[in-house]
């Protein structure tokens, strides 16, 4: 970057920074720097009558001073917090040279730097428990100014708060909004109860092809490129279903995949491109266990979180304890907008939207006109965890029809707060139905839906070697850890979320 581009304190901090190298300290050295204390561990552990941490070496980031004269103390703020150090010059300097008090404490850092102390802990006369500091060591030399957020008479200013900001610079975000890092911590934590509960159940973690020749699985428009050696198109994945299911063929007998899948498709609060998603296959399965499955690992998870099956939601509190609510799609299309759409065939439907209001339009097939009606007026009206169940053949090429109710799949999805979470069928394994579902869903693209599955012929081809009756899971990690840290946007829990380039407008 250029000086001109520099604002007065940017180009203060770089003067700064040369006086540092001119002193012949070097503001970013390569070395281990022995840290062996934390601000959470010392706040935690410190007993005055003890006097441990007699000897500790921390390290951070300084977020706050005040210097008076000869003795000053500073707020350090290190991975697990912060803690106040009181620094002496008469302690931190050699002999007669005050040049590191002086000069660099007072005159060369700033906010933002990363510095090493050690010293002793204590407790100050207020009762603050403070490090005093024996040795100071410049660690790394901040050339940006850091929006810290300032409090005074109880009230909070200059936060960082601009959304636009902060997805775009998520690492200030990370420094400045410590509750931005616990949702993050959350979200590893869901992703480590899952699996631990899929571990103990003895099922295989896998990976799959993230570039494939066919995109299968799902409905979704992709994302192509090309491929310069075997000069084919390939695309990045929507689904890793058709994969895993190859896998239980080949005779594992549960195998699952925490993965990136994309989307070409719109973004909003709900919506990413990239998304992480958990599916699952089991062998010998079928949906109604996979229901009770799943209410027992969400029910972990909520605890691993909060330490309680419940969860608060804006003002709503949402129950993940067993048992959820059951509730077939027909019923609850009834149940919300009072009009019984079973048996209506594809002009019916058009009507029926037409009638209650729905927004449709000619591409939309059968499957696609129930689901924009259940859209509408059900959707919304489910906020605590609810399976929705027993789907239209047409909304699931993937499903195995009902055991009991014609025209109907053995598939469900969970609704929480008025979104799907997760989505499971008893797997179709008939490969004669399953092609003719394929072609079926495919001929919609001639229709102009750029949505509409592909037909993967090996796929149907693994399962003419037999498939055995396997129930299948994909859960939205994206959205099960907003659902969890209690998050607006499924911008607040990916680090890095896609955004337009700075300075780019849209079209």
């Amino acid at each position: 970057m250029e000086n001109q581009e520099l604002n007065e304190q940017e180009r203060g901090r770089r003067a700064s920074l040369q006086a540092l190298l001119d002193l012949g300290i070097n503001p970013y050295p390569a070395e281990l720097y022995p840290v062996n204390a934390t601000s959470s561990q010392i706040k935690a552990e410190y007993d005055p009558e003890k006097g441990n941490f007699s000897d500790v070496c921390i390290a951070g980031r300084i977020v706050g001073r005040r210097i008076m004269g000869a003795a000053s103390f500073m707020e350090l703020q290190d991975s697990y917090g912060k803690i106040q150090v009181y620094l002496k010059r008469d302690d931190i300097c050699q002999g007669e040279d005050k040049t590191m008090y002086n000069t660099v404490f007072k005159r060369l850092l700033d906010i933002g730097d990363i510095i090493g102390i050690t010293g002793f802990v204590f407790l100050t006369q207020t009762g603050q428990l403070t490090v005093h500091a024996k040795t100071l060591k410049v660690l790394s030399k901040s050339l940006r100014v850091l929006p810290i957020v300032k409090e005074k008479d109880g009230e909070v200013y200059d936060q960082f708060s601009d959304p636009e900001l902060r997805y775009r610079m998520r690492y200030v975000d990370l420094i400045v909004n410590p509750q931005v890092r616990d949702t993050f911590v959350k979200r590893t934590r869901i992703v480590d109860t899952m699996r631990a509960y899929f571990n103990e159940n003895k099922y295989l973690e896998v990976e799959t092809p993230i570039l494939q020749p066919i995109p299968g699985g799902a409905n979704a428009r992709p994302f192509i490129t090309h491929h310069n050696a075997l000069d084919i198109p390939l695309y990045l994945r929507i689904a890793d279903e058709l994969y895993l299911k190859r896998l239980i063929v080949g005779g594992f007998p549960g195998v699952y995949e925490f993965s990136k899948d994309f989307r070409n498709e719109g973004m909003d609060r709900m919506h990413n491109p990239e998304f992480t998603v958990l599916e699952l296959y089991v062998a010998y399965k079928d949906y109604l266990w996979m229901m009770e499955f799943v209410e027992e690992m969400l029910s972990r998870v909520a605890k691993a979180v909060n330490g309680t099956s419940k969860i608060r939601v804006g003002d709503k509190e949402i129950e993940f304890g067993k048992p959820y609510r059951r509730l077939p799609m027909m019923n609850a299309i009834k149940e919300y907008s009072g009009v019984d759409i079973e048996g209506m065939d594809e002009a019916a439907l058009a009507e029926t939207c037409r009638k209650l209001n729905v927004p449709f339009d000619n591409t939309m097939g059968k499957g696609k006109l129930i689901d924009a009606i259940f859209g509408e007026y059900v959707e919304k009206n489910l906020v605590q965890p609810t399976f929705i169940m027993d789907y239209p053949v047409e909304l699931s090429p993937l499903s195995k029809m009902h055991r009991s109710k014609p025209g109907l799949t053995e598939r469900f999805e969970l609704f929480v707060d008025g979104h799907e979470l997760a989505n499971a069928y008893s797997e179709l394994n008939d490969p004669v139905d399953q092609l003719a579902r394929l072609r079926e869903e495919a001929s919609h693209k001639e229709k102009g839906d750029d949505e509409a599955m592909y037909v993967d012929m090996d796929f149907v081809r693994a399962l003419e070697y037999g498939m055995p009756p396997t129930s299948g899971l994909g859960i939205g990690i994206d959205r099960l850890a907003m659902l969890m840290t209690g998050s607006n946007s499924i911008q607040d829990v990916i680090f890095f979320p896609q955004m337009r380039p700075e300075g780019k407008t849209s079209a």
